[in-house]
């Protein structure tokens, strides 16, 4: 427990002082309480603008874990996610977000066998502001603060005892230009989460507001040659406040996702002139 409590702290340093964070272009879920989980995902990101200074991205992912007494990161089905986001990059360094989500997840017994018991839904909408610091060519550090509204339902859309959340997440990322050949970068990463909730059961309440989570990692992006496909391979610690896991380091995540990347182009009516 005390190294936990130590290396939240050392995180949190690294984090407020040196801004070192890691970003995929599609992040990891948090999936719960488990030794080990794995993260994959397909999204298509579309530029609407000629400056490229809109995109949207839509993307599919699933998620896996492991059971509380195994390190199998396949062994259960943790999650299925639907996104839809768009971006602006409204001025220099600057840029905001907002998106819709849809998620299911398989809830399970805390008991051996660790059964499944049941289906919780999730409808997200969230809106992200981040901020670009450029340190020459090769490094890039991007601060986002992100505001959550969610809101859960069981597989008939009843009520569960969490009504609907709050949450508050504050990242730092800091990235690496390793090299111009088929665009690789390296990144690293630290979100701080902090919530507070709305609750059914036992009696329809708030929760404290306060700090529910902590989560590093680092990534390899490239670039497929000859292709629109990009590629980011990476690994994802998530330290969740009066969890099991945390006295085993956090959750150990295997993540991977592809992003079929689709230029800007302009309708062939527009290309025209009038001919006529």
């Amino acid at each position: 427990m005390k190294f936990s409590i130590k290396k939240i702290s050392v995180s949190l340093l690294l984090m407020v002082f040196t801004g070192i964070s890691v970003k995929a272009q599609i992040s990891p879920p948090g999936l719960g309480d488990a030794n080990t989980a794995f993260w994959s995902a397909f999204g298509v990101k579309r530029t609407l603008d000629s400056l490229g200074k809109k995109q949207t991205l839509d993307y599919i992912g699933i998620g896996r874990k492991s059971s509380p007494d195994n390190d199998n990161l396949f062994s259960k089905q943790a999650i299925f996610v639907f996104n839809h986001e768009f971006y602006h990059s409204f001025a220099p360094h600057q840029q905001y977000s907002y998106a819709l989500s849809y998620r299911r997840q398989p809830q399970y017994e805390t008991n051996a066998p660790y059964e499944k018991e049941g289906i919780e839904q999730e409808f997200r909408a969230y809106g992200r502001y981040a901020y670009t610091f450029d340190f020459g060519k090769k490094w890039k550090l991007k601060n986002t603060v992100r505001q959550e509204f969610r809101k859960f339902f069981d597989a008939d859309f009843k009520k569960v005892e969490e009504d609907f959340q709050l949450r508050t997440r504050i990242k730092s990322q800091l990235t690496y230009n390793l090299s111009s050949k088929n665009n690789q970068k390296l990144a690293v990463s630290a979100e701080a989460l902090f919530s507070i909730s709305h609750l059914n059961e036992p009696d329809p309440q708030w929760t404290a507001f306060g700090y529910r989570e902590m989560r590093i990692a680092a990534y390899y992006m490239f670039s497929i040659p000859h292709s629109p496909f990009t590629v980011d391979i990476g690994y994802m610690d998530d330290l969740i406040r009066g969890s099991q896991s945390i006295h085993k380091g956090g959750v150990h995540y295997l993540a991977a996702d592809l992003i079929w990347n689709i230029p800007y182009k302009k309708k062939e009516a527009d290309n025209q002139e009038h001919l006529d």
